[in-house]
């Protein structure tokens, strides 16, 4: 049998995550979460003593490394090779290392590759800046989720002051701005919306109401073999 695909593409704080997340849920799929995969990625780079800056052993290493996600009992299982690592990815210096060697062309590209590998054995919702553009262009569903700049800086501004830190609502809409710029014009796989994505406007819409718009529409485009 054949497998499924859904890529969600979208501007920062659109809510890409926590969409993705509900809609594999619902659906029984994989949620592939691609910076877990780099954090990954940094943690095999940091056990071999690999420095973002050696680009020779970088690519190397990149020939060498297998990582994948898997679920059990309804927990999401990063592995690298046939090792559980959820319990090492979430360090800070692991964090540091992803967002240092990530815009390594090398590391993208094994992961890209990576990223395919899974979702042709398994079905799959991913989300990201270029899914359906770059990472699964023949995906079954292409959303572009997106909500205006204010409503999704008032989404985060929510977040930080329920966890009790003091922010700017203008301060965090304009990174915002600035972010959707950087993204929508970097030379590696800049954020836009694919040709047959269909766009989902969020900012008017619950939680609810964007899960089940998304899978209707899964429904009515796709006809899935059982």
């Amino acid at each position: 049998m054949g497998f499924y695909s859904i890529a969600i593409d979208g501007p920062s704080g659109a809510g890409k995550s926590t969409i993705a997340k509900r809609i594999a849920k619902q659906l029984g799929y994989i949620y592939v979460d691609t910076g877990a995969m780099y954090r990954a990625m940094a943690l095999y780079f940091l056990r071999n003593n690999i420095k973002p800056t050696e680009k020779e052993k970088l690519e190397e290493a990149c020939k060498e490394v297998d990582i994948s996600i898997r679920y059990v009992d309804g927990e999401q299982q990063v592995l690298l090779g046939d090792e559980n690592v959820n319990a090492f990815i979430r360090a800070e210096e692991v964090g540091k290392m992803a967002s240092n060697c990530s815009i390594n062309p090398n590391v993208r590209i094994k992961l890209v590759e990576l990223q395919r590998k899974l979702a042709a054995k398994e079905n799959v919702v991913m989300d990201g800046r270029d899914i359906a553009t770059h990472v699964l262009p023949n995906a079954n569903l292409k959303i572009y989720l997106t909500a205006s700049s204010s409503i999704r800086a008032k989404r985060r501004y929510d977040e930080l002051m329920d966890k009790g830190i003091d922010c700017n609502f203008d301060e965090i809409e304009a990174d915002i701005i600035d972010r959707d710029y950087r993204d929508m014009n970097r030379d590696i796989s800049p954020l836009r919306q694919a040709e047959d994505a269909i766009l989902v406007d969020s900012s008017e819409m619950t939680l609810d109401e964007v899960t089940d718009k998304i899978i209707s529409l899964f429904s009515e485009n796709v006809e899935v073999i059982e």
